[in-house]
């Protein structure tokens, strides 16, 4: 039995996501095979959208725009935060990540983009924000969902 991927299908693969200049953000080609379960929220819905009617064997590569990847930046995602709210010790400098806290108590990555002398400018916005991904996928295996 060769089911096609639809919703509520386990899908086995293998993939790798890299920018529009070459360059390799995730793979793993060359390693096993990951699962998820289509609709689950592990895959944006962009992605998933592109793997509708593939089964077993099939692979392929999309280009998907940011809109239907990571979004595009938004200006609200960029804050000012206290000097005096980072460990007077670390050196701060542009594209260096911390984890702060959300409101809701989750931890969340921001990028420093500026570092002030009272202030620094953090970016929270997905690294992948604005960029077209290229997506490369091997389906390995396609089953129905288990229902738990």
């Amino acid at each position: 039995m060769n089911l096609e991927i639809e919703p509520n299908t386990r899908v086995t693969l293998n993939f790798s996501l890299a920018l529009e200049t070459g360059e390799q953000v995730d793979s793993n080609f060359g390693g096993d095979p990951v699962s998820f379960v289509m609709g689950d929220g592990s895959l944006l819905p962009g992605f998933e959208r592109r793997l509708l009617g593939m089964r077993a064997g099939d692979e392929a590569e999309f280009r998907i725009p940011a809109d239907e990847g990571f979004g595009e930046p938004q200006e609200d995602n960029i804050q000012s935060i206290p000097r005096a709210d980072f460990d007077a010790e670390a050196p701060l400098e542009p594209g260096m990540v911390f984890t702060f806290a959300d409101a809701a108590g989750g931890e969340v990555p921001g990028m420093i983009a500026e570092v002030g002398e009272d202030t620094v400018t953090v970016d929270f916005n997905h690294p992948l924000s604005g960029r077209t991904i290229h997506f490369k996928v091997r389906i390995a295996h396609v089953e129905p969902a288990e229902l738990h």
